[in-house]
């Protein structure tokens, strides 16, 4: 589902009620749902030659990364620092009314990185980024986890928008999180799936557990999209997020997310790595 948001919508930064009811019962039913018009795309503008240049620097090194590190596909991080960290990006308004109506207080964030589709990539395997948390469950359990993807350009087939299977999330997997042939051809007979195309300034909220892939992509451009993982508060939490200080700002403190994030004066690095982490001084090297 998508949901176009209205000028008093964007002006208040909240979805009416009947819109947020909308966008909850997409993600439990179909496992994600599709916001428009909710991030300002000269925010988006501004991100597109830093992380250009930085996906070049990962295909020169190949760096593939994602589901099966195909060529083609790279797990790569924005930069965590001044002037590349936005508000509506990091702590969009839209994106925390839907996951803190899911997932309740004390919700955080536990991922700042991302997902680039190169020119001449492959198409993944079909897989889920979590399984479930309790195996052989006759009924699936409510998400605990979920992701919020932001594109920097128009997302189309022609550039490789991601493959996703509405309903799947409600399904078990193995451990390894695959779906294997005979069962990706049975699904496909009863529900096939759908790919997320989106407008510059949408979003995509997921369930974890949603069965998709990244698809070619057939256009001469780099395409990227930044992934944050909104969890329910009592999933294990991993270490904190690093960012430059000077980016305080862009964090709100309205109690329904916890951004889980640490600043720093120091360099950082992020670009090597799953999670950016200050540079070590020249005498620890």
């Amino acid at each position: 589902m998508e949901i176009a948001t209205s000028s008093s919508e964007r002006s208040a930064e909240q979805l009416s009620a009947a819109n947020l009811q909308r966008a909850v019962q997409a993600v439990l039913r179909d496992g994600y749902v599709i916001l428009r018009d909710v991030i300002d795309p000269d925010h988006l503008d501004s991100l597109l030659p830093r992380m250009t240049a930085d996906s070049k620097r990962l295909i020169a090194a190949e760096q593939w990364g994602g589901a099966g590190r195909l060529p083609g596909h790279l797990q790569q991080a924005p930069p965590p620092l001044v002037p590349f960290v936005f508000r509506d990006i990091v702590a969009n308004p839209f994106a925390v009314q839907v996951t803190h109506s899911i997932l309740g207080d004390g919700m955080y964030n536990r991922f700042y990185n991302g997902n680039t589709n190169c020119p001449e990539s492959r198409m993944q395997p079909l897989h889920a980024d979590a399984a479930s948390l309790w195996p052989n469950l006759r009924t699936a359990h409510p998400p605990a986890s979920l992701v919020v993807n932001v594109s920097l350009v128009d997302v189309t087939e022609d550039n490789g928008s991601t493959e996703l299977w509405p309903g799947t999330q409600l399904l078990s997997l193995g451990d390894d999180r695959r779906v294997d042939p005979e069962t990706e051809a049975q699904r496909r007979a009863e529900i096939p799936p759908v790919r997320a195309n989106t407008a510059k300034g949408s979003l995509v909220i997921r369930d974890t557990r949603l069965w998709h892939r990244g698809m070619p992509n057939l256009s001469n451009q780099i395409r990227h999209m930044i992934a944050m993982v909104h969890n329910i508060h009592w999933l294990a939490r991993p270490d904190r997020l690093w960012f430059d200080s000077r980016c305080r700002t862009k964090f709100p403190q309205d109690g329904r997310l916890d951004h889980n994030v640490q600043f720093t004066e120091r360099p950082l690095d992020y670009l090597f790595v799953r999670y950016a982490q200050p540079a070590k001084p020249e005498t620890d090297q």
